[in-house]
């Protein structure tokens, strides 16, 4: 069936792929107030307490940026964009800093938006690494 859609799908090749740097900007109304995004995240292999108290109450004010301590177990923070190739980009961005660290965070994608969790597994709660992963997020 010679100009049918058919035949014509045998010769169609799709173009190449070019990947192209990507700025990206979100929306963060809350200033990071630490340098935890210049440091590097260490791999725990367990055997350490989580954090808490007052150690965990400094971390999370050094954090800033409106992430939220849940039940003293993990962090939270969602953020919102315009479409969902938006949210699409910048869950993308997420994925190479977590591959980046070694550490990688739960991800909720959504049309126009984003959610994130980090929490250490491998000791059921949070360590210095999870603020500096949250903090690599946000800058």
């Amino acid at each position: 069936m010679q100009g049918s859609p058919v035949s014509e799908l045998h010769v169609l090749r799709p173009a190449p792929c070019v990947l192209h740097p990507i700025i990206i900007t979100h929306p963060n109304p809350y200033p990071i107030m630490s340098d935890l995004a210049s440091k590097k995240c260490v791999p725990c292999k367990g055997g350490v307490p989580p954090l808490e108290g007052q150690a965990l109450a400094d971390l999370q004010v050094s954090l800033g940026g409106g992430w939220e301590v849940v039940d003293g177990h993990y962090l939270s923070k969602r953020y919102t964009f315009d479409d969902f190739a938006g949210a699409l980009v910048f869950t993308d961005r997420i994925g190479a800093i977590a591959e980046a660290e070694g550490h990688h965070p739960d991800i909720y994608l959504a049309w126009g938006q984003v959610g994130v969790m980090i929490w250490t597994h491998a000791i059921d709660g949070l360590t210095e690494s999870d603020f500096i992963l949250a903090a690599k997020i946000d800058a």
